[in-house]
């Protein structure tokens, strides 16, 4: 009976670990969208059709926000990190290469 404690308290241990290692790399993520969003210009934005400087930067800033505040709420964070890969995946790499021409 002892090694099941010892047992369920490794696991709990574990989950406790990579749930921490996982809110900061999803912190380290929403960071780098935002940042990321604050450089480029807004004429970018526009120009690629992405929606507006402004609308990314609330949109980002929020979640980035909450993901502090709220720590342990899945689901702002779920929808948080959703919105930072849309812009990392789909906005960021327009506005590079608009950037480069």
């Amino acid at each position: 009976m002892e090694v099941a404690a010892v047992d369920a308290y490794l696991a709990y241990t574990i989950e406790v670990y990579i749930t921490e290692a996982l809110w900061w790399v999803l912190l380290v993520v929403k960071v780098f969208a935002l940042g990321d969003s604050i450089i480029r210009k807004d004429e970018f934005f526009v120009a690629a059709d992405k929606q507006n400087k402004v609308f990314w930067l609330l949109l980002l800033g929020v979640f980035l926000f909450l993901h502090i505040v709220f720590r342990n709420s899945a689901f702002l964070n779920m929808i948080g990190t959703v919105a930072a890969l849309v812009y990392l995946i789909d906005v960021r790499p327009t506005l590079r290469a608009m950037h480069q021409r």
